[in-house]
């Protein structure tokens, strides 16, 4: 990894060329690479979270005066219990897994000596644009490096002092394997943004990480193919089956394991035929942990008469705009489903999610397995749960090793971004001196014979 200031066609030009070396390493040396950089990282921890406690304390200094957000001082801190560690199992996780490049995935018999492979391999050059989290830099370049692509990193200014140090680590350690040491450039300045995003002739995917503001800049100033998600708008619906300890661990887990996190609880969905039984449980175990209901009239009403002593602060009323939110914090939106003569309460549920959602990650909590089967072929995200927390859409959870990003895209990649999606495919065609003109005109035909891979 290098440090530069240098313009943005000479960066995105750099990494273009390591790109092509990269993605020719066998994977044993790019295996050595990622062992050596886990080292590095675990035996300068101490320094680096020295870096990031300086970073903290400037940041916890404009959380203070209105300047940043909650959220993006919880995403910055990389000393709280396991977040380091986390990082640094991450970078094995992806060492150990399946070499993704070479992979042959199509193998056709077109004629007699002509063969056709689908045979996967590295996009080229990632441009990764990121706030807050420092442990991105060491996730980005296991992922990249494993998958053979450059990465060029730009991230937010509340983090430089750690960005710095975990850079200048991985740059010493990569110098010294075969991996090229302009794979990973980390850029510094702001005003380099949008040149990079011109850069669409060398520049292959953009993986924005960030606020929704980020993600709608990057997406409306570049030509390169994006990558990423504005919002994690997450619901859960209880069904009128759903089983009591069930619910309260699935939704108390989404809404209060990591309130900051894109993958959190931020819609809580009733049915009304639980709003007394159910529901009340959950509204307090979820009160316990500090978060505030922004309830519809129903739901509302349910605790005001089934809890002895609601905490009031904490039992609010909901606005429409509370359903289209994305909190990043310790509060959640509830409305009640009830069934209509032109929908059942799983349909209006489906409806609500798909009309609301960022397409992220939605949950149903049910004991039918036929209820649980139809929303989950119905709703349209990226991640749909049963019984789950929405907290296991996550890279590392899935045995992705890590992830890039999450994308609620529709083409390439879904979900988490691991190694898979950090690839792409080309066909590769071997013959023997083959003529397309002999197969016009009722002369040779085609064979088509699927070869066993």
């Amino acid at each position: 990894m290098s440090l530069t200031n240098c313009p943005a066609h000479e960066i995105a030009k750099t990494a273009s060329l390591a790109s092509r070396r990269l993605a020719t390493l066998a994977d044993a040396d790019r295996k050595d690479a990622l062992t050596a950089l886990h080292d590095a990282l675990s035996k300068n921890k101490n320094k680096i979270l020295e870096a990031n406690a300086r970073d903290l304390e400037v940041a916890t200094r404009a959380a203070e005066n209105g300047d940043l957000s909650q959220s993006v001082l919880r995403r910055l801190d990389l000393s709280k219990p396991g977040k380091y560690d986390d990082m640094l199992n991450g970078i094995l996780g992806v060492r150990d897994l399946e070499d993704p490049i070479g992979k042959v995935t199509l193998k056709t018999l077109l004629d007699d000596d002509l063969i056709l492979e689908k045979v996967s391999c590295p996009i080229g050059v990632l441009l990764i644009i990121f706030e807050a989290r420092p442990e991105v830099i060491a996730n980005i370049a296991a992922l990249a490096i494993k998958s053979g692509n450059a990465a060029i990193l730009k991230g937010g200014k509340e983090s430089t002092e750690s960005f710095v140090a975990i850079s200048n680590v991985i740059s010493e350690t990569i110098a010294g394997t075969k991996v090229p040491q302009s794979s990973i450039q980390l850029v510094t300045t702001r005003d380099i943004v949008s040149s990079l995003l011109e850069q669409d002739s060398l520049i292959d995917l953009v993986i924005p990480r960030g606020s929704n503001d980020l993600v709608r800049f990057v997406k409306d100033n570049t030509k390169i193919a994006v990558l990423g998600h504005a919002d994690g708008l997450c619901s859960a619906y209880l069904h009128s089956d759903a089983e009591q300890e069930i619910a309260l661990r699935v939704v108390v887990d989404s809404k209060t394991d990591y309130p900051a996190a894109c993958n959190s609880l931020e819609t809580l969905l009733v049915h009304q035929d639980i709003l007394e039984s159910v529901f009340p449980p959950v509204a307090e175990a979820l009160f316990a942990k500090g978060v505030s209901l922004r309830c519809d009239a129903p739901s509302r009403d349910a605790l005001l008469k089934t809890l002895k002593s609601p905490p009031l602060s904490l039992l609010q009323s909901a606005v429409d705009a509370d359903y289209h939110t994305e909190f990043l914090d310790l509060v959640l939106a509830v409305r009640t489903i009830i069934p209509s003569p032109e929908d059942s309460a799983l349909e209006s549920a489906i409806t609500h999610i798909n009309s609301h959602s960022s397409g992220h990650t939605d949950v149903i909590v049910t004991e039918s397995r036929d209820v649980a089967q139809a929303f989950m072929h119905s709703v349209d995200s990226a991640g749909v749960f049963w019984n789950a927390s929405s907290r296991f859409a996550d890279g590392m959870r899935y045995g992705f090793g890590t992830e890039v990003g999450i994308s609620t895209n529709k083409i390439h990649s879904r979900g988490p971004v691991g190694l898979d999606g950090l690839t792409i495919y080309k066909y590769l065609v071997r013959g023997a001196g083959h003529r397309a003109c002999d197969y016009s005109g009722g002369g040779r035909t085609w064979k088509h014979q699927n070869i066993p891979l």
